[in-house]
């Protein structure tokens, strides 16, 4: 009788354990959907992540000025979109807030800029573009969509040699907000 009972005991605990975690889950036409993301404080998180970035770099340039390039689509680096343009303005504005010197390249007209794309630094040209500007490092980003995630890896480049000083990792949540400011082939 006793074994009777600890075997309902258990199944009654397997299934309610099971209900539990699909509980996120819906069934539509037999194949189960999750449910959407919650949304994301984006700005909250970019200034995080900036403060997290400046913390953990080394060798920053003290008041040498920083040029923050359009974060662009790790699989097309000639490529952004209204996400990346954003994302590189939050962060411009992180390191900002840190107390970095940050310069608005927007008001210069030596860099490439696309008007539906945005301020664009190729690994060869940081250098050229960062004498034109006087910038000691730049703040480059790429970005990654997933299923239900953007990834978005960051880093301050030194201009002179290429190194990187600092780096962040960020992962958002693929929120409807964060889905209308990629690109439609998205």
């Amino acid at each position: 009788m006793i074994q009777i009972l600890m075997y309902r005991v258990k199944n009654f605990a397997v299934a309610a354990i099971a209900c539990v975690l699909l509980s996120a889950c819906a069934s539509q036409g037999g194949a189960p959907t999750f449910a959407a993301p919650q949304e994301v404080d984006v700005v909250k998180l970019m200034n995080a992540s900036a403060a997290d970035l400046v913390a953990n770099a080394s060798g920053l340039p003290p008041g040498g000025p920083i040029i923050a390039a359009t974060f662009v689509d790790i699989d097309n680096l000639q490529q952004s979109s209204t996400l990346g343009r954003t994302l590189a303005e939050m962060f411009a504005t992180g390191l900002v807030r840190a107390g970095l010197t940050v310069m608005e390249v927007k008001m210069r007209d030596s860099l490439f800029i696309r008007e539906t794309t945005g301020e664009l630094i190729l690994s060869r040209d940081i250098r050229r573009l960062s004498a034109s500007h006087d910038a000691q490092a730049v703040l480059i980003g790429t970005y990654a969509q997933a299923e239900s995630m953007v990834y978005l890896n960051v880093r301050i480049v030194r201009s002179s040699d290429n190194v990187v000083l600092g780096a962040s990792n960020v992962q958002l949540p693929m929120d409807k907000n964060i889905r209308a400011m990629l690109s439609p082939a998205w």
